[in-house]
């Protein structure tokens, strides 16, 4: 049955349909704002595989050049199997807050998939696919317990702006999306100006009261086309087996749940579930279940002795910071670099300087877009002690980078101040927790090392939550452990006057605004704490660009010299370029903007291209060459390209019959201009230097 459902917010119409597209989905929408329409649909196999032991869940987000009304600029002419990183990040906001709302025991393989059908470039389709989403998995019979609304917030002169257009985005001072459910936030996700705590926290508050409406729409859709959910068996847990696996693991796992080495505390745990499955299942049929009771007993122990006997793994205060030591200049033939350790996280990071030649071309819905800042993660196997296949980018390296990047960006010099391309690479070597988080710090010191003006330092903190009915744990710079079997992941970007970037997901319904509060308030003190560290590395930025970087210059010329300096098919700049050594761009303006790989070179560099474009000045003395003789004088290029004429007149004080009796072609001669007519032609003079 075809339904449609709007709702007026922050005076947009938002509509959501269904029973007209993609009817044979299992829930199927279309999500409407203005020009704007998403096709989101939910699919998940027949077949429940409970003994698979989690949801193999995929979120995917296309956007369609067609929906644009433009055709793929690629050699295929159509949009490449691999999604771009927007569109991944865009999967990433949708996953995150939705994965913990599927019901427990449900592991059937279950697909998302969100369609830009149409965008009109004001209205971002993105946060209409992340409501979409919601809503086809509620009207599906899949087992989701929603819905989830999700909107975009703006702060513009003072006033917060939900799902702002591209217009006032591109003015605003914040830019996060937020989800929640009707009780609750679930996740944010953005970046902001240096923007104080208290006005983050109302923005998310804010976007909060507002998505309600779109909650409104979901279970009013739902009561009228909703299906009937799966029933999904519950997990019946033998009692008798866990009291067994608890009795023969207690001994152990004080001791494993206490050391505070990373490697150690696995090899103990792994040990010690081995030898409990080995006491208890002779047979070896329920390995895999012993070993599942033996995980949740670590759980449930770890978050004890958090909550009731006040002490982390690591035996550090709530609000303590794991140790850090810094080293900037690290590697030699980089143009900046950071060696960023904090407890056993380390990143070694690189900044790299470049032309705008160098800065990445990206194909958008919104056109071709140039980025002068890339801050790319990795994040190789070996930092957690594995050996597995080498591949590219995952999902979870391209939205980390995209966390450190944005966080970065606020602090930037402008293009204007500073026109290099900027390029951040982060290798983690090691990790156990917040290895994000380091690449911000290693990133920040790193550029200071390049030589970039940074507006400020920057760092980063990962906060983590234990929630047990109404004891509640905020914890600073959390473990791997502690995230993994915490409640939250909630990370904080910024500087000492405020924050550029955040995330934050929550395993449990929800968190209020007095926990979000107090963790925002211990994340500021955390990261002050940790820019004092890191400014005994290294404080502001060098005053120079790194020795090895390329040396930047910039030279205004007349327009009309322009085509000069290009030459005929561009020789003339690509001999140039090649001498040099050089990048050379020239804009319409007439700014030439040279790149060399030393100073020296820059200088000279400098010097040739005012020969090639300098202008001709009346009574000036020049030194020139021959170049041509006639009968009735002599040409002499008097600049590069610039030819003027020496009347036989003017070749000497004294009478001349034959101009080859004074020149000849080749000659260099010193003389003076006397004119430049209104065609450019200029007058030469010799006998003028010799009166």
């Amino acid at each position: 049955m075809y339904t449609k459902v709007e709702a007026e917010i922050c005076g947009k119409v938002i509509s959501i349909e269904t029973g007209k597209l993609a009817k044979q989905a299992s829930g199927s929408v279309v999500v409407r704002c203005g020009g704007t329409m998403v096709l989101v649909t939910a699919v998940a196999a027949k077949e429940n595989r409970p003994d698979a032991g989690f949801l193999p869940l995929t979120i995917e987000y296309q956007e369609k050049l067609a929906s644009v009304g433009r055709i793929p600029g690629n050699y295929f002419r159509r949009e490449i199997g691999r999604p771009s990183d927007h569109e991944v990040l865009t999967c990433r906001i949708i996953d995150r807050p939705m994965r913990p709302l599927f019901a427990a025991g449900f592991c059937a393989e279950t697909q998302v998939i969100a369609t830009v059908l149409s965008a009109d470039q004001q209205n971002d389709p993105d946060v209409l696919a992340l409501t979409g989403a919601s809503c086809a998995l509620s009207l599906s019979d899949i087992p989701f317990d929603g819905p989830v609304a999700g909107g975009r917030v703006a702060y513009i002169d003072g006033q917060f702006i939900l799902n702002p257009t591209a217009k006032e985005l591109a003015g605003s001072a914040m830019d996060m999306i937020v989800a929640c459910t009707r009780n609750a936030v679930v996740m944010v996700e953005g970046r902001t100006n240096e923007l104080g705590e208290d006005i983050v926290l109302s923005a998310i508050f804010y976007a909060f009261e507002q998505l309600q409406p779109l909650i409104d729409l979901q279970e009013n859709l739902q009561q009228s086309n909703g299906k009937a959910k799966r029933t999904v068996e519950q997990i019946v847990v033998d009692e008798a087996l866990l009291a067994k696996v608890r009795e023969a693991a207690a001994g152990g796992m004080g001791t494993v749940i206490s050391t505070a080495d990373k490697m150690e505390r696995g090899r103990l745990y792994d040990e010690l579930k081995a030898t409990v499955i080995a006491q208890l299942d002779e047979s070896g049929e329920r390995a895999g279940v012993i070993g599942d009771m033996v995980s949740s007993y670590k759980k449930a122990l770890m978050r004890s002795m958090i909550v009731d006997r006040q002490v982390r793994i690591d035996g550090r205060k709530f609000d303590q910071i794991r140790p850090i030591s810094c080293e900037v200049g690290y590697l030699p033939m980089t143009h900046g670099s950071a060696l960023f350790t904090r407890g056993e996280t380390q990143a070694l990071v690189s900044a790299t300087l470049g032309s705008e030649r160098d800065q990445q071309r990206v194909e958008t819905l919104t056109g071709e877009e140039s980025n002068r800042f890339m801050l790319h993660y990795n994040f190789p196997p070996y930092c957690v002690g594995e050996a597995r296949m080498l591949r590219g980018p995952s999902r979870r390296d391209i939205g980390h980078g995209n966390l450190a990047m944005r966080g970065l960006s606020a602090v930037l010099p402008s293009a204007e101040d500073f026109p290099y391309s900027i390029r951040v690479v982060s290798e983690v070597l090691e990790s156990n927790g917040s290895s994000s988080m380091a690449t911000v710090c290693g990133g920040s010191m790193a550029l200071m090392d390049a030589g970039v003006p940074v507006k400020a330092p920057v760092s980063g903190i990962a906060m983590g939550l234990i929630k047990e009915g109404d004891k509640v744990v905020i914890l600073s710079d959390i473990l791997g452990d502690e995230d993994h079997l915490g409640d939250m992941d909630f990370k904080v970007v910024g500087t000492r006057h405020g924050v550029t970037s955040l995330q934050m997901d929550i395993k449990i319904a929800g968190v209020d605004k007095a926990i979000m509060a107090a963790a925002l308030e211990q994340a500021k003190t955390g990261r002050i704490h940790i820019l004092g560290e890191m400014e005994k590395g290294i404080s502001q930025a060098r005053e120079e660009v790194a020795e090895h970087a390329p040396k930047y210059f910039v030279h205004k010329i007349n327009p009309d010299k322009i085509r000069d300096l290009i030459g005929p098919g561009g020789k003339v700049i690509k001999e140039l370029s090649a001498e040099y050594d050089a990048k050379i761009e020239v804009d319409d303006s007439g700014l030439v903007k040279m790149f060399t790989i030393n100073g020296t070179l820059a200088e000279a560099l400098i010097n040739r291209v005012r020969e090639i474009t300098a202008e001709v000045e009346i009574g000036a003395v020049y030194k020139g060459v021959v170049k041509t003789i006639k009968d009735f004088g002599a040409f002499v290029e008097i600049l590069p390209g610039t030819d003027g004429l020496i009347h036989i007149s003017e070749l000497d004080v004294k009478r001349v019959s034959k101009v080859t009796d004074v020149l000849k072609e080749g000659d260099e001669v010193e003389v003076k201009v006397l004119d430049v007519d209104n065609r450019g032609r200029i007058r030469l003079s010799r006998k003028a230097l010799m009166e």
